[in-house]
């Protein structure tokens, strides 16, 4: 998936890297940890999600302040801050309408902030992963011992090239993966942001408070959590949704902090954010061929591949083919997946 890389001056005069992918309804998301405009685009953890987002939407997106291509100096990591960079992302790329926003993890601060500062200008809220309280906020004095003890470890071991240091950030975020995936996200870790930011983005995220904000937000919201995630505990997503007049809120049946491609959360993430932006979002089946559009209706009325290809005068081999490119524009790896996200899509179009 191709995408435009660009760099902007913010107000103190950061550089921040910027991305901009794909057509259709804008979708700009806030930063969050980790990221890296490219090595995302090729990530067993991240590569499914630019593909889903570039694939529907025209999506924006950037690193943040010490991390990613915008690296540099760590310092300046507060709300204020957050909220403008998020403005100045979204004035270079030059919306003309109103945009979805999406916050995941520490990025529902900033899209929250910018919701009530600017309500006309956005169309949906979608909270994945999110929280209102950072861990020194949360009223839990073993928890944010705990988190300080995490900062610590960042600042002293991030940047050694045994990974047993930021084994213990990996082992939280995405308890499911596989080796593969972990020596990735391993690698990003070290690669991607210095210890210095590393433990600076950690110690800023947690004295993050945004909880007056909430009854402010007055655009329609869908907030979304892992039931059993590691890093976020799933009542900070419970309070964004109790606190957010008219949220709907949707627990997901996962551990990972980052939903994996493997996993049933993701298909149900992707249905429920298509059904949550509504007519608005672009169908499921834009990016297909008018050939490939008749395999999914097969494959969604559960046909064999053997039946799809009597049905069109097609060979097997044909069909195996399509689907492989049909999964690679959807994001998806297998049948259900498939099935589970164009469920929706099949029936719009």
């Amino acid at each position: 998936m191709k995408q435009s890389i660009r760099y902007l001056t913010a107000g103190d005069g950061t550089r921040l890297a910027w991305s901009s992918m794909g057509t259709g309804m804008p979708l700009v998301k806030a930063a969050n940890w980790l990221s890296h405009l490219e090595y995302d685009l090729e990530s067993p953890i991240w590569q499914h999600w630019m593909r889903f987002l570039g694939g529907n939407f025209h999506f924006i997106r950037y690193d943040e302040r010490g991390c990613g291509m915008t690296g540099g100096d760590p310092r300046g990591l507060s709300l204020s801050n957050w909220l403008s960079d998020l403005e100045a992302v979204v004035d270079a790329a030059q919306i003309e309408r109103p945009f979805a926003l999406l916050g995941i993890s520490q990025g529902a601060a900033a899209c929250l902030a910018y919701a009530v500062k600017h309500p006309r200008r956005v169309s949906h809220l979608l909270l994945y992963g999110g929280y209102a309280r950072g861990a020194y906020e949360r009223g839990n004095a073993e928890a944010a011992r705990m988190y300080h003890a995490i900062v610590d470890i960042a600042r002293g071991g991030w940047d050694d090239h045994n990974p047993v240091f930021r084994q213990l950030f990996t082992a939280r975020f995405i308890p499911g993966a596989t080796d593969a995936q972990v020596q990735w996200f391993n690698e990003l870790a070290r690669t991607t942001t210095t210890a210095e930011s590393a433990g600076a983005l950690l110690e800023a995220r947690a004295h993050v408070n945004v909880t007056a904000l909430l009854p402010q937000v007055s655009v329609p919201t869908l907030v979304m959590h892992g039931r059993e995630d590691g890093v976020v505990p799933l009542e900070e997503g419970r309070l964004l949704a109790a606190g957010i007049t008219g949220a709907r809120f949707v627990e997901l049946e996962s551990r990972n902090h980052v939903l994996l491609d493997t996993e049933p959360a993701w298909p149900r993430f992707c249905e429920e954010m298509l059904q949550f932006l509504g007519r608005d979002a672009p169908d499921a089946l834009a990016g297909l061929t008018g050939r490939e559009r008749e395999i999914v209706e097969g494959l969604v009325a559960g046909r064999t591949n053997a039946e799809i290809a009597a049905s069109l005068f097609i060979s097997d081999k044909t069909v195996r083919n399509s689907l492989t490119r049909i999964f690679d524009k959807l994001g998806v790896r297998s049948r259900t997946q498939a099935m589970a996200l164009l469920r929706g899509g099949t029936q719009r179009g």
